[in-house]
């Protein structure tokens, strides 16, 4: 009796890991072999598996996926990928606004890959995340989102001015409140630098901040019930980056240049 679909793909992680593996085309034994560190004793019984429900074919001692096989893996790919992604620390995921995010790029999610989840110590709760800070100066561009005022901001954008950074940076109405209260001076100073270019959206944003350089994403999220912590998430996935630039430049269509205060 065959077993169903479902549990021959999920309930062995060597016969998961093997079906994504020839996602890719088609794989000597070897090969599979020595990309997921098995014994060919270990590995035989799981792809005999996957032959018997047409997932995957063979031919001498090359295998790959079948056409149900690519069907399935097609749709599976992105599902564990999220799964993988939320799964890092299901519980900061679970307890946070995600609405923030664009329908579609919810959906891309697992894009994100394997982030790692911040608690900064108490004697670090109110410094920026020093990785990301030094990661911002190493980039040539940097784009912010942000609905609180940091004290080190404007420490921050001087010294990326310095590094010849180009700063793309959208703020909250508040923000921009506070700025024209007490840091006009510091904005008088960024307006004549070519490097920044300030925004304001003026529509309420479901974030704390997000910023997103040319090595690594970091988001500040909202608590489920809009409270606010310390803690943050950093990505460092090639398509973390660029995933994290769309949120970005969503946003960027509905904010307004900020050319005087």
């Amino acid at each position: 009796m065959k077993k169903e679909l479902l549990d021959v793909i999920f309930k062995s992680e060597k016969r998961k890991e093997i079906l994504i593996l020839l996602q890719d085309g088609s794989k000597e034994m070897e090969d599979i072999l020595q990309s997921l560190n098995s014994s060919r004793q270990a590995l035989l019984p799981q792809i005999r598996i996957l032959e018997e429900h047409y997932l995957v074919s063979q031919e001498k001692d090359t295998y790959e996926l079948t056409t149900i096989g690519k069907l399935i893996i097609d749709e599976m790919v992105p599902f564990v990928n999220t799964v993988d992604a939320l799964d890092v620390d299901i519980d900061y995921w679970g307890t946070r606004r995600l609405d923030f995010i664009p329908p579609h790029l919810i959906k891309r999610i697992s894009e994100l890959g394997k982030c790692e989840v911040v608690n900064p110590p108490l004697n670090e709760a109110y410094e920026l995340n020093k990785q990301v800070v030094e990661d911002c100066y190493k980039s040539k561009s940097v784009f912010i989102i942000s609905t609180f005022f940091h004290p080190m901001y404007p420490t921050l954008f001087s010294k990326l001015i310095e590094n010849n950074v180009n700063v793309y940076a959208i703020f909250s109405q508040d923000v921009v409140n506070l700025i024209r209260s007490n840091y006009y001076a510091d904005y008088l100073e960024l307006r004549a630098q070519n490097l920044v270019h300030l925004f304001m959206y003026t529509k309420k944003m479901n974030l704390q901040a997000v910023v997103c350089n040319d090595h690594c994403l970091l988001m500040r999220l909202l608590k489920s019930n809009d409270g606010v912590d310390n803690k943050h998430v950093v990505c460092f996935n090639p398509c973390a980056l660029e995933w994290g630039k769309e949120v970005f430049d969503c946003y960027m269509k509905n904010s307004t240049p900020i050319t005087e205060l």
